[in-house]
């Protein structure tokens, strides 16, 4: 410890730091200032790459390159997943040649006919109700037909409030985080543009979070639920 203290160029892992702290009491901007100034730094090099006030405010065409150059993984985390249809152009077809190439594509909604769902409706009190525009989601992916590497599944009701307060969308190593405030609609939420950097930052923390409500989710196929057969007659 007092060999990091002494050397102002030796910098321990932020674990070590914090330990360090906690034992002397103080905060650790006082001791080592530009490890929490490089934390915060926006930039090529750190997991945070761009800010946005309003989702809205986030380019379109940010979210049709990261949805394009995905090869591996590409994870749709929205309550609703509404908007994608409207925002990037032939969007169905961007999710059969990215299944068909073999990269995994996953829709994780909401239940339409969830306690939590018809909450938010009268949150929103939006005309395009909550409800609606899952169903707009599954009937683009009915559409679709059964395709190989392409799951859709409701997120459980006991980790409903968790999924419609945070939207996480994964493009391969690119995450989108949404933060849903009170009373907002997705649009009008902030939004982060992440990209990851090594393990356990802020990248992993959002992608265990996300991978934690799927693996909780149910298949739409199987949850009984009015028109949840998603490859139903269309």
């Amino acid at each position: 410890m007092e060999r990091w203290i002494a050397d102002g160029a030796l910098t321990p892992h932020a674990r070590n730091r914090h330990d360090t702290c906690r034992l002397l009491g103080v905060d650790e901007e006082m001791i080592w200032p530009e490890a929490v100034t490089a934390r915060v730094k926006v930039g090529s090099d750190r997991e945070l790459v761009s800010s946005y006030p309003y989702r809205s405010a986030c380019p379109s065409t940010v979210w049709a390159r990261l949805a394009d150059g995905a090869a591996r993984d590409m994870f749709l985390g929205g309550y609703t997943n509404y908007f994608f249809w409207t925002q990037v152009p032939d969007f169905a077809g961007l999710v059969r040649r990215k299944a068909e190439s073999g990269c995994r594509v996953r829709f994780l909604v909401g239940d339409p006919n969830g306690d939590v769902t018809r909450r938010r409706e009268e949150v929103e009190a939006a005309a395009l109700t909550v409800s609606t525009r899952i169903g707009i989601t599954l009937e683009h992916l009915a559409r679709l037909g059964p395709l190989e590497g392409l799951e859709v599944r409701f997120s459980a009701a006991s980790d409903a409030m968790n999924h419609v307060g945070l939207s996480v969308f994964r493009f391969d190593r690119d995450l989108l985080v949404t933060p849903h405030l009170a009373r907002g609609i997705g649009h009008d939420s902030p939004l982060l543009h992440l990209r990851r950097q090594g393990d356990g930052g802020m990248c992993d923390r959002f992608s265990a979070h996300a991978e934690e409500l799927w693996d909780r989710g149910r298949e739409v196929s199987d949850t009984g639920h009015a028109g949840g057969e998603l490859y139903g007659p269309t």
